[in-house]
């Protein structure tokens, strides 16, 4: 399982022009489910996100949780972070989990969050062709990794 963590000040997604989901500061999440994922991989993926101390304390430095500072978080399917680019220029997404188990995935890894984090987690529409709007927080882009349970 792969995410990309961006931390925002705003971020939105939208389904034919309309607004589906927004947060005003957190992260968003874009998260893409691989062959061999599990439940096992959201829920670890989902308590190292909500205690990534990314967010600056009143000192200036990155000591901060999404908890801390009263964030949210908006996830998104991202299957395209499933890619396979080492051959050709086409990239292969025969490695991503199949569409019905990869938003089985997703639902899971939304819910671990909304366990996790005291803020809202909204979310787009699986499958959809989505528009993400967002304002980065300082160009702060973490790319994380869960396989087997583990962060890599």
């Amino acid at each position: 399982m792969k995410a990309v963590i961006q931390r925002v000040t705003f971020a939105e997604v939208a389904v034919d022009g309309e607004v589906i989901g927004r947060i005003n500061g957190g992260l968003l999440v874009l998260l893409g489910a691989a062959e061999g994922d599990t439940e096992a991989d959201c829920e670890k993926l989902a308590d190292k996100i909500s205690k990534l101390r990314i967010f600056s304390d009143a000192e200036g430095k990155t000591n901060l949780s999404v908890n801390d500072v009263g964030g949210d978080i908006l996830a998104e399917s991202q299957f395209t972070l499933c890619a396979d680019c080492s051959h050709g220029n086409r990239p292969s997404f025969i490695g991503a989990e199949a569409p019905e188990r990869a938003e089985a995935l997703y639902e899971d890894f939304k819910a671990c969050c909304k366990s996790r984090i005291k803020g809202s987690v909204e979310s787009g529409s699986f499958g959809t062709d989505m528009k993400v709007s967002l304002l980065n927080d300082g160009q702060f882009t973490i790319i994380m990794e869960c396989i087997g349970g583990k962060i890599i």
